[in-house]
């Protein structure tokens, strides 16, 4: 069976960071994902996903990400129930993250900066810190502007 989820979208608010009775941080959150296809008026609507992520990485979403953020997921579809104050059942889908790209730094609009975290959900022991770094800022903030000039990277800074 496979129970996979990726997302890219936008934060719709700020993350909602709490801790459980026993001191484990989670934070909830909703990304706006917008439909690979227009409707009838010619624009492009968007599904409202909601979220969850344990521990660091929820910590860590909190504190560098904010609302209109875009960001990365990867989880898994998780579907619950429980009894409101009203005694009425009440279902729940969301998709559990077991990490969290940062797509941009906090308050960015998609600028030259970049911030990223791999962030595990707690059910695994690997946490790694958010990096931030600047990259090709050139004419007009463009990093894909080269002018037509060879550029020196080395085999170490690839990613394949």
């Amino acid at each position: 069976m496979l129970n996979r989820v990726v997302l890219v979208g936008r934060l719709t608010k700020d993350p909602d960071l709490r801790y459980t009775p026993n001191g484990v941080a989670v934070a909830n959150f909703t990304i706006a994902v917008n439909r690979p296809f227009s409707n009838n008026q010619g624009n492009n609507d968007a599904d409202f996903i909601n979220c969850v992520v344990w521990r660091r990485a929820a910590e860590n979403l909190a504190n560098f990400m904010s609302k209109g953020s875009q960001v990365g997921v990867d989880g898994r579809l998780q579907t619950r129930s429980f009894d409101n104050k009203e005694g009425r059942r009440v279902f729940v889908t969301e998709v559990v993250a077991d990490s969290v790209q940062f797509l941009e730094s906090k308050g960015s609009s998609g600028g030259g900066q970049s911030s990223r975290s791999d962030q595990s959900s707690g059910y695994q022991g690997n946490q790694n810190q958010p990096s931030q770094g600047n990259y090709g800022q050139s004419k007009n903030d463009d990093p894909f502007a080269d002018d037509g000039e060879p550029i020196d990277i080395s085999d170490d800074d690839l990613p394949f």
